[in-house]
């Protein structure tokens, strides 16, 4: 009964949404058994990952040693960097601002900094998707992009897993990188006590000739919300139907705005 409200709460929302976007798939589970709360929509197809990858990226970063702690290190903005946010881009950044502001160029360091095999290994460690990062085919861009339209995908599904790992302290790195990464990812108390720690993605899928389709953007909003010694992972995907009405900012300000209802509707 108490799933069968949840659902019903979902849809009537989604239905209710004035925004020209579609979502794909909400998934929630719980963090301690992975008994799966809530899901509606497809949320088995691998698509990309964009700028979720930073929760990867910052496990990855934090075993490695390259990144330090959530201020450390700061990387200086150089020219020819991916700068397209304009100048919330064009500042030195750590850690903790990577991953607030979404820092294409960080996390592009950050990959050549580790390279295309030690990524691949770390990603299929995680379970993090496809774990592919050669890039489009052919460019040899997979260090600049495999996980913005390119080689590397994931389902709502795999993210919700990988999360769960996170949560758990069981993906394969150092005991502090759990800690620093907890301490960089961006928290948003709610009004019902939840504390939610996430990331958002945006990203173009690709038409039949290699081009983007800019009208049906893909937005992500995936994470963990936790309330007292309750804790749950989620991955919210949605995907534009209009020009400009998509992106992960939007997930997440809607998502932010459900999660309370929902939560108090599927954790008792």
């Amino acid at each position: 009964m108490k799933l069968a409200l949840a659902i019903l709460f979902v849809l009537t929302l989604a239905m209710s949404n004035p925004v020209h976007a579609k979502t794909i798939c909400t998934i929630v589970a719980d963090a301690a058994d992975g008994k799966v709360l809530l899901e509606t929509g497809d949320c088995k197809t691998r698509v990309t990952p964009a700028s979720t990858t930073k929760i990867a990226f910052a496990a990855m970063g934090f075993d490695s040693g390259f990144l330090k702690d959530a201020h450390s290190p700061t990387l200086p903005f150089k020219e020819g960097y991916a700068d397209w946010r304009g100048d919330v881009w064009r500042q030195p950044t750590d850690p903790a601002r990577w991953l607030k502001y979404s820092v294409v160029w960080f996390s592009q360091v950050l990959a050549h900094e580790l390279g295309e095999k030690r990524l691949e290994r770390y990603a299929s460690e995680f379970g993090f998707g496809n774990a592919d990062f050669t890039g489009d085919p052919g460019k040899s861009n997979g260090l600049d992009r495999a996980w913005i339209s390119s080689s590397l995908k994931i389902s709502p599904e795999e993210q919700v897993i990988f999360l769960r790992k996170l949560v758990n302290r069981t993906l394969p790195v150092a005991p502090d990188a759990f800690d620093k990464l907890y301490e960089s990812v961006e928290m948003t108390p709610l009004p019902n006590g939840l504390n939610v720690h996430g990331k958002t993605g945006s990203a173009f899928p690709r038409k039949a000739d290699g081009s983007f389709d800019r009208a049906r953007a893909y937005g992500w909003f995936v994470g963990w919300a936790s309330k007292g010694d309750r804790t749950i992972v989620f991955a919210r995907l949605e995907q534009s139907e209009k020009k400009g009405t998509g992106g992960g900012i939007r997930v997440r300000e809607s998502f932010l705005k459900e999660l309370p209802s929902l939560a108090d509707s599927l954790v008792r």
